[in-house]
C-alpha cells in the first residue's frame, strides 16, 4: 500500500510540473515557438486545469500517508 501512497504523490507532482509548463507555453514564456501551444489562450487555461488536477492527486496522495494502518 505504501508503493500506491508515494505513487500518487509523484505522479501529482509530475502532473502539477507540467500544467506549469503548459500555462507558461500558453503565455509565451517558455518553449519553442513553433509549438501549437506557444502564444495560445487555450493553453493558459488548461494549464491551469491540469495543475489543479494534478494538485488533488497529490493531495490524495498525502492524505492517504496520514491515514493509520489498523
Amino acid at each position: 500500500m505504501m508503493k500506491g501512497k508515494k505513487a500518487a504523490i509523484v505522479v501529482g507532482i509530475v502532473i502539477m510540473i507540467m500544467g506549469v509548463i503548459f500555462h507558461l507555453q500558453g503565455q509565451s514564456i517558455v518553449g519553442p515557438e513553433s509549438s501549437f501551444m506557444y502564444s495560445n489562450p487555450q493553453w493558459v487555461t488548461y494549464g491551469i486545469q491540469i495543475a489543479m488536477f494534478g494538485g488533488i492527486i497529490l493531495a490524495v496522495g498525502i492524505g492517504l500517508s496520514f491515514i493509520k494502518k489498523n
